[in-house]
């Protein structure tokens, strides 16, 4: 098998390419938007053909390339279902299993807390832990709905019980490291060895680390798989239009998410809107919003709901009412599902979307 471990200098991130030298296929794991020529060129050389990009959650620090490679290359792009990157081919849950090549298998271990959404990737002796277990370190968990909690239980009872000898390849290094395995940080690891859940708690809600600096791109891109304006706005059109090309998993994603939301339909809508005292939220995209939208909204885009919501002062009481809308109703029923989870005890979602709106 050829194994590759690839590295951007400017956000310090590791990517992997695994990949069968006879059937050809290949996989990569966390790739980088920038090096998209490299990752083509490195493929053509060795006369591969890419079959997933694999993420290991919707990263803060670098736009991802999978919906680039997805265009160019036809791969199928992964990310974990509760990232709420809709335009994913693959909707990833915990267990699941990516097979290529003649037996090869990627094993999804859930490791929520850096994100809700993060997973690492088991693979022979190998573990792609993203940013939930780093080299004498881990990843930050105060955005994009991080638990100091959840991930202290993700690290020390799922990936610290792999064998001692599993390599851990993460999905940065600070200190030109490249590889530890799961005995070393079991053992050395500064915030985690021999400290308890309270302890470890403790440490991360104080690491005072400042916003990174790319967030309020990246993390809206990579809902949508690293795809621009235009791009994103092709991707969502296809989703509404033609739910064929959906997953399975998307769909049922957002089956569950209406499921546990209270829907209106227009009609509904428009009394509570003529009534008062709720607010409109649109969680389309800007260049949606732009073209058309119901007066008053506030335009909120499901790509950076979880941190943009605090900075919204009709939004700083979560007993308030809440109507949210998007193109169809999907995007809504997730973005309020995600409020709900936020605190906010009192959130709609308007069926159909402004498409029915337009038609009534």
């Amino acid at each position: 098998m050829l194994f590759k471990q690839l590295f951007d200098q400017e956000t310090w991130t590791y990517t992997y390419l695994i990949a069968d030298p006879i059937s050809k296929e290949a996989v990569l794991i966390d790739p980088v938007n920038t090096h998209i020529d490299a990752y083509i060129a490195l493929l053509e050389t060795q006369g591969l053909q890419l079959k997933y990009t694999l993420e290991t959650h919707v990263h803060a620090d670098h736009i991802t390339a999978s919906g680039l490679l997805r265009q160019r290359l036809g791969s199928q792009t992964g990310v974990s279902q509760l990232c709420g990157a809709t335009t994913a081919d693959i909707q990833i849950q915990d267990g699941d299993v990516f097979e290529f090549a003649a037996g090869e298998q990627i094993k999804v271990i859930a490791t929520p807390g850096h994100t809700s959404g993060s997973i690492s990737y088991c693979w022979r002796d190998r573990l792609f832990t993203g940013d939930s277990l780093l080299i004498g370190g881990c990843g930050r968990t105060d955005f994009q709905g991080g638990d100091a909690g959840a991930q202290y239980d993700s690290i020390t009872q799922r990936l610290f019980t792999l064998p001692d000898e599993t390599l851990v390849y993460p999905g940065h290094d600070y200190q030109q490291r490249w590889v530890s395995s799961i005995v070393q940080e079991r053992t050395t690891n500064p915030r985690l060895a021999g400290k308890s859940r309270e302890q470890f708690i403790d440490i991360m809600n104080n690491l005072n680390l400042p916003k990174p600096r790319l967030i309020d791109e990246a993390v809206p891109a990579n809902r949508y798989c690293g795809l621009d304006e235009n791009e994103r706005q092709d991707a969502v059109a296809l989703r509404d239009e033609q739910p064929l090309r959906i997953t399975t998993k998307t769909e049922d994603l957002v089956t569950a998410a209406k499921q546990q939301v209270t829907e209106v339909d227009v009609v509904k809508a428009k009394q509570l809107l003529a009534e008062g005292h709720i607010v409109l939220v649109d969680t389309r995209e800007e260049s949606e919003y732009a073209a058309g939208h119901i007066e008053g909204a506030l335009l909120l885009p499901r790509g950076v709901l979880e941190f943009k919501i605090g900075s919204i002062p009709e939004l700083a009481d979560k007993g308030k009412s809440v109507l949210i809308y998007c193109r169809t109703g999907g995007r809504s029923a997730l973005a309020s599902l995600t409020m709900q989870q936020l605190g906010y005890t009192n959130v709609l979602s308007m069926a159909g979307g402004f498409e029915a709106w337009k038609n009534i």
